[in-house]
């Protein structure tokens, strides 16, 4: 399956629509290899990092193995097929959703990036997020429809 890779940032935007995931997740760390291995399996992502390997579990999943379950966030996925090499989206969004106070969380993966809100915040952050894409397209359709001069 061949899929365009967009890198416009502009592209990016108008394009990028945030679609809000059932469920909630909680960004966990762990130093024990015994419990980074029970997690494994059912982790959303997975990193290793020099103080520990952090994971995004479902909140179930986390209280079951004991982690802090105070921060729930919910995942905003945006659905525009982003290059690894596109300049911006994650800059424009963090910045959007910053404009409303609202924290954010933001995971590339090769497909689509991520965005980790409370969730308390998350139909707010979808709200600014469709807003950002409405005004991406219409700055988009305005330089289409103008001549360059």
């Amino acid at each position: 399956m061949t899929t365009e890779l967009v890198k416009d940032t502009q592209a990016m935007l108008s394009g990028m629509t945030p679609t809000l995931m059932g469920g909630e997740f909680v960004f966990c760390a762990t130093s024990d290899d015994d419990v980074a291995r029970l997690a494994a399996p059912d982790a959303l992502a997975w990193f290793r990092e020099r103080e520990g390997i952090s994971v995004i579990l479902s909140k179930q999943r986390a209280a079951e193995l004991g982690f802090n379950c105070d921060t729930p966030m919910r995942r905003i996925v945006l659905e525009v097929f982003s290059s690894l090499e596109g300049v911006g989206l994650t800059a424009a969004v963090a910045f959007a959703l910053a404009a409303h106070s609202i924290p954010c969380n933001m995971v590339a993966a090769y497909h689509h990036d991520h965005v980790f809100v409370p969730a308390a915040m998350a139909d707010l952050a979808l709200e600014v997020l469709l807003k950002l894409q409405e005004t991406s397209s219409n700055r988009v359709s305005s330089l289409i429809r103008t001549p360059l001069e």
